[in-house]
């Protein structure tokens, strides 16, 4: 069959290495070997006898090196900056998901509360309502914390030629402070809500039960005199309720920290009143409990 095939179209088969070209690439091998062993502990020799040396080879070899690495290094970055891009694109992506489904609420929100302002306003003109007096607002600088052990207030630098009068509501960004309890021509003394002497009527804002928010000198004051204690829960929101004319309605106090089964209710108050650097005193147009008296 192969004989009809021309002599240049037969394929020879693969000639099997000779023993003697095998041998030689074992040696080969093995003399490799040798060789690098023998290279490797001559280089730790030579780091034991002469280091000076060694520190040179290294950093010459770290110097040829450095701008291989360096051009190997900034594909890196790149592929990380990419990777750390298409992170903060997923982040966005859901955020911005976030912000639209709230975005939306809201404006479901903002259309209830406008139907409610122009219902709100058709009642009040048909009952004939009397809208509360104009609040009148003066900022003061805390500059002084009088309180001690048995004592809790702070002095403002607002006096009575600012228009400072005592019984006045002290409020902070957060809520109520406290009240006007002296007033100077140059300062004035803020009674706080945690003193022992201060009296604020509140009410639980969902359940609409009153009570007396009492100081006691503690960082925590009380709720007293409820009606219905049993609709006390913790996390219910206190907030001023109107009553006997010293605070309007709804400024907000702070939360029911703790219920105990002595009847005492703890409220933890919205302002931080170490913190205090700047306040609002604030005259509502209401002549409250407290009377108008000068002098500190």
């Amino acid at each position: 069959m192969f004989s009809d095939l021309p002599r240049e179209d037969r394929v020879k088969p693969p000639s099997a290495p000779t023993p003697r070209l095998s041998a030689l690439r074992a040696l080969l091998h093995k003399s490799a070997f040798v060789a690098l062993a023998g290279l490797a502990f001559a280089v730790m020799l030579l780091g034991k006898a002469d280091t000076l040396l060694i520190e040179r080879m290294r950093a010459t070899v770290i110097d040829a090196a450095a701008p291989l690495l360096e051009v190997l290094a900034t594909p890196a970055e790149n592929v990380a900056a990419v990777f750390a891009n298409l992170r903060q694109l997923s982040v966005l992506r859901a955020e911005n998901e976030r912000l639209s489904e709230e975005n939306d609420r809201l404006g479901r929100w903002q259309a209830v509360a406008r139907q409610l302002e122009a219902e709100n306003e058709a009642l009040r003109s048909l009952l004939h309502y009397v809208p509360d007096p104009t609040a009148h607002t003066i900022s003061a600088r805390v500059v002084a914390d009088t309180g001690g052990s048995f004592a809790r207030s702070l002095l403002v630098l607002a006096g009575e030629r600012n228009g400072v009068r005592r019984g006045q509501a002290v409020l902070s960004g957060q809520g109520l402070v406290g009240t006007i309890a002296d007033a100077g021509q140059r300062s004035a003394r803020v009674l706080l809500l945690t003193d022992i002497n201060s009296r604020v009527p509140v009410l639980l804002e969902e359940s609409r039960v009153r009570a007396i928010l009492m100081g006691d000198n503690d960082d925590m004051p009380q709720l007293r005199f409820l009606k219905e204690r049993a609709q006390v829960r913790p996390g219910d929101r206190v907030v001023t309720s109107g009553d006997a004319r010293v605070f309007p309605p709804g400024i907000p106090v702070g939360v029911v920290a703790s219920v105990d089964d002595k009847g005492g209710i703890g409220v933890d108050l919205f302002v931080e009143q170490g913190r205090l650097d700047v306040v609002r005193i604030v005259d509502f147009g209401l002549n409250g409990i407290l009377p108008d008296q000068g002098g500190m």
